[in-house]
C-alpha cells in the first residue's frame, strides 16, 4: 500500500523541534521541498520503510540547514572565507570520477569534503582534530547499517567514512539534488529539477557550506566532484567563475546500465514495486542532457581550455601519468609525498575489492547498441572508446 509522506510544514517543524533552532536562512529552498513532497506523495508508491526514509532524510537535511545558519549567525566572519580556483570533477557517473577524486584527495595540500563532514558539517571541523573527530566513528556506524540494508552498495560505491564525498547531500540542503531521484520514483520532481529549477542558489549554498568547513580547517584549495555539475555547468560557472574542470569519460554502454542498477539498489527497500524501466529511462535522459549541456558550455568561447579530460581505460591501467598531466594543467606541483599517498591508496583499493558489480542492461530496458547510438554525439566528440 502506498504511504503518505509529511508535508513541508510538518517536516520543517520537526527539524525545528529536533534542533531547538528556527532560522532556515533564505527560504528559496521551499519550492524544491514542496515539489519533492508532492511528487513523492503522488508517484513514489512508498512502503512503510520508504515513508520513514523520505521523512527522515528530508528532516535531516532541514536540521543541517538550521545548524549551518546558526553558525553563520553567531560567526558572520565565516562568510569572509574565499573559495578560490576550485577543481570541479564532472562527467557521467561510473566513469572513474570517484577514483580520480579519491586519488586527488590524498594530497595533503588540497581540501576535499569527506563523507563524515558531508553528513554532519556542524560543528565545523577543526584542523587539530580533523583525523580523530568523533563523527568519523558515527559515520562508520551509519555506513555499516547501510551495508546491511543494501549489501551490494559496497560493490558499486566502495567508500569509507573518510573517503571524499560528492556534494550531492550538500545540494540537498537547498532541495535541488539528484539524491532524491536515486532513492524514490518521483518523475514530476525530476522533470522540474532537470528543466525548470534554478541551480545558482543551490551552488551558492554549497559554497556557503564549503566556507564553513574551511573556516577552521584549511587548506582552501578545493577538489570537488559531482556528476550533476554536468547538468548545470552554466549555473556552476556563475558561482565559481574561476573554476577549472576535469571531465571523465567512459563507454556509455558500461555507464548507464550500471547507474540504473545502483538506483535499483537504493530504491528497492522503499517501495514494493520498484520500476526498473523508469530507472533506465530517467538515467539515460539525464545523462543525455548532461552531455549536451556540457558540450555546449565547452564550445562557448574559451571554456574548452578550462577542461582536462580523463579516459577510463588508460586511467584505470595506470593513473599516475594522467595525474601528473592534470597537475601540469593546473600549474601545481605533484609532490613526492602526495604521489606516495596516492599510490598507497591505489594499492589498498584494488578493482572489485568487495566483489564484481554485475547487472543486466535489458532489465532496465537498455541495450549496449542502443545506448552507443543514442550517445554517438558524445563519444564522437571526445573520442570515447567502446569496451
Amino acid at each position: 500500500m502506498s504511504q503518505s509522506v509529511s508535508n513541508p510544514a510538518q517536516l520543517m517543524e520537526a527539524a525545528k523541534a529536533a534542533t531547538g533552532l528556527d532560522d532556515f536562512g533564505d527560504l528559496g529552498f521551499i519550492e524544491g521541498l514542496e515539489i519533492l513532497c508532492a511528487s513523492a506523495q503522488r508517484e513514489a508508491d512508498l512502503n512503510d520503510a520508504g515513508q520513514a526514509m523520505f521523512d527522515g532524510q528530508a528532516t535531516m537535511l532541514l536540521m543541517r540547514r538550521l545548524e549551518i545558519e546558526d553558525w553563520y549567525a553567531r560567526h558572520p566572519e565565516i562568510d569572509e572565507q574565499e573559495i578560490v580556483r576550485p577543481l570541479m570533477i564532472l562527467g557521467l557517473p561510473r566513469t572513474g570520477s570517484t577514483a580520480t577524486h579519491c586519488l586527488l584527495g590524498e594530497d595533503p595540500t588540497v581540501r576535499v569534503m569527506r563523507n563524515w563532514e558531508s553528513m554532519m558539517p556542524c560543528p565545523p571541523p577543526e584542523k587539530a582534530t580533523y583525523q580523530t573527530d568523533p563523527r568519523i566513528a558515527q559515520m562508520d556506524a551509519m555506513m555499516a547499517r547501510r551495508d546491511q540494508v543494501t549489501p551490494r552498495m559496497k560493490q558499486m560505491l566502495p567508500s569509507s567514512s573518510t573517503s571524499p564525498a560528492e556534494d550531492q547531500l550538500t545540494m540537498g540542503y537547498d532541495f535541488k539534488s539528484q539524491i532524491f531521484q536515486a532513492s524514490f520514483r518521483i518523475p514530476t520532481y525530476v522533470e522540474w529539477f532537470n528543466n525548470k529549477a534554478d541551480l545558482v542558489p543551490t551552488f551558492r549554498y554549497v559554497k556557503r557550506v564549503l566556507k564553513l568547513l574551511q573556516w577552521r580547517c584549511p587548506p582552501g584549495l578545493w577538489r570537488l566532484k559531482n556528476p550533476t555539475y554536468s547538468l548545470f555547468v552554466d549555473a556552476l560557472d556563475k558561482v565559481y567563475p574561476d573554476a577549472r574542470y576535469c571531465m571523465t569519460h567512459r563507454d556509455v554502454a558500461n555507464v548507464i546500465p550500471s547507474v540504473s542498477d545502483l538506483y535499483f539498489e537504493m530504491h528497492k527497500s522503499h517501495t514494493d514495486r520498484p520500476d526498473k524501466l523508469w530507472m533506465g529511462e530517467v538515467t539515460s535522459h539525464a545523462c543525455e542532457l548532461q552531455m549536451h549541456r556540457t558540450i555546449a558550455f565547452r564550445d562557448e568561447g574559451g571554456n574548452d581550455g578550462r577542461f582536462f579530460d580523463i579516459h577510463f581505460a588508460p586511467f584505470q591501467k595506470n593513473p599516475f601519468p594522467v595525474i601528473q598531466q592534470l597537475y601540469d594543467f593546473l600549474g601545481e606541483e605533484l609532490t613526492p609525498e602526495a604521489l606516495a599517498r596516492m599510490k598507497a591508496w591505489r594499492d589498498d583499493t584494488p578493482k572489485d575489492k568487495h566483489g564484481k558489480h554485475e547487472y543486466r542492461p535489458q532489465d532496465y530496458g537498455l541495450s549496449k547498441e542502443g545506448l552507443r547510438e543514442r550517445f554517438r554525439f558524445y563519444s564522437d566528440r571526445f573520442g570515447v572508446a567502446t569496451a
